[in-house]
């Protein structure tokens, strides 16, 4: 049966790459995102290593991941209106340049502040990841079960990445020198979002030149759908737009995934903290990656099941389900367990993250019309890293004041906190089509978001 389960999930999977030119979208994308995952590490080590301050390290990276949260959707925006290719090549060989020029400074000894502008500077790396969901949401418009499996196969990667990265860059920095991790992660990252760009079959129309593609399935050449109705697709892509969070969903959705972010950074500095109370700070690491294997495992599983349920109520079961199962690392730090018991709770905890955020980024879908889907995503990716940063810095000063295994308290509360946003803002979270008792928040005729939702959907433009 396990063997028939492997070949099962394999060509389930496979079928996804049966469009010309998404396998190498999707290997391009994957260089991109893992040059992503190595930045932090590969930044500490050269910090502390050529500096001396883990203070010091930390505080730029937080800098970072500011301008990052900020310069995201504007990235996003330029996206929607310019297109994926003619945004990600330049934004990539801009960023290459603040970052030599931080290795320059570290390596000349320049004062500290340049190393703030340098690494904000170059925050402003292309949202592969956000851009290959698109991709699919273009290619599998017409195949919600597809695009179910294609959103969890990128969440999977995105887990995968996490896993490979901070080892990878431990491995440069300590086996050959400090600056080999950021080395690599540029030149990873440049390659990867230019070989991303080359492939432009792939790359999804602007909103605005979609009407002059062939006509999609159940759509007839004059526009209108195969019940009659009008898409207005050149009315609701023509005209001006403001910020994608003008959408009240959109914002349930952010404030959903920054509390989502806090457990990520909280665990992470909890369990740090935690091993080296146990004299096993080597340890770490492997206790990380149990987190990201449970969500990688969680996710792959996630994508092989049909949907069955509408995707904001899908949403709320995985919420509750995170809340749930982050009381078992909370369990055991605080009943002073050891390496074993805790990394076997943490890879039960990693299982519920996955579900929550594959259903998120499809809300995400459903919720958007097609002329703001990049930014939206770049919108619910920049809550993320906010969330982690916070989380980091509330679980650090945590585990210097608090008994050991205290700080789990923190991701526990967190997802619970996540829970209660999704809760509070479950009506604006239905969306047209979304299955059985699953209808609009309010009647699209009065309410503009609502009627572009409703728009896209007719349009079937994503």
């Amino acid at each position: 049966m396990p063997t028939r389960a492997l070949l099962a999930s394999y060509r389930s999977y496979r079928r996804l790459f049966a469009a010309p030119g998404a396998a190498a979208f999707t290997l391009a994308g994957l260089l991109g995102r893992l040059a992503l995952s190595m930045n932090g590490v590969s930044l500490v080590v050269l910090l502390a290593e050529r500096r001396g301050s883990y203070a010091l390290a930390g505080t730029v990276s937080a800098a970072g991941l500011v301008t990052g949260a900020i310069g995201m959707p504007l990235l996003g925006r330029l996206v929607d209106r310019y297109g994926q290719a003619r945004v990600a090549v330049p934004a990539a060989l801009y960023n290459a340049a603040p970052l030599a020029a931080l290795l320059l400074c570290v390596r000349l000894g320049a004062p500290d502040w340049t190393l703030y502008l340098c690494w904000a500077a170059a925050a402003a790396a292309p949202n592969l990841g956000g851009m290959a969901r698109a991709r699919w949401a273009h290619l599998y418009r017409d195949d919600p079960a597809a695009r179910h499996l294609a959103n969890s196969l990128e969440q999977a990667l995105d887990e995968l990445c996490f896993m490979a990265g901070p080892v990878l860059a431990m491995l440069l920095c300590t086996g050959l020198a400090p600056e080999a991790g950021l080395l690599t992660a540029g030149a990873l990252g440049t390659t990867g979002a230019l070989l991303f760009a080359a492939q432009r079959r792939t790359e999804p129309p602007l909103a605005g030149r979609s009407l002059a593609e062939p006509p999609l399935a159940g759509r007839s050449s004059d526009g209108r759908s195969s019940d009659g109705r009008s898409s207005d697709v050149r009315s609701s892509a023509g005209g001006k737009h403001g910020s994608p969070l003008r959408v009240p969903g959109l914002r349930v959705l952010a404030l959903t995934f920054l509390a989502t972010g806090m457990v990520f950074g909280a665990n992470e500095v909890t369990t740090v903290a935690y091993a080296e109370t146990l004299g096993h700070r080597a340890a770490a690491g492997p206790l990380l990656a149990l987190v990201a294997a449970g969500s990688c495992a969680a996710g792959l599983l996630f994508g092989l099941l049909t949907p069955r349920r509408a995707p904001a109520t899908r949403f709320l079961l995985g919420a509750a389900a995170m809340a749930g199962v982050l009381l078992l690392p909370l369990a055991a730090g605080l009943g002073g367990a050891g390496l074993a018991l805790l990394g076997a709770a943490l890879f039960a905890a990693g299982t519920a993250t996955a579900p929550t955020m594959v259903t998120g980024m499809t809300l995400v879908q459903e919720l958007l019309p097609q002329r703001q889907f990049n930014e939206g995503m770049a919108v619910a990716v920049s809550g993320i890293v906010v969330g982690i940063s916070a989380g980091s810095a509330l679980a650090g000063t945590l585990a210097e004041h608090a008994p050991p295994g205290t700080g789990y308290v923190l991701p526990a509360g967190a997802a619970a906190l996540a829970l209660l946003i999704a809760l509070t803002g479950r009506r604006h979270l239905r969306t047209p089509g979304g299955g059985p008792g699953n209808s609009p928040a309010t009647d699209p005729g009065s309410d503009p978001g609502a009627r572009e939702n409703a728009e896209r959907v007719v349009s079937a433009s994503v």
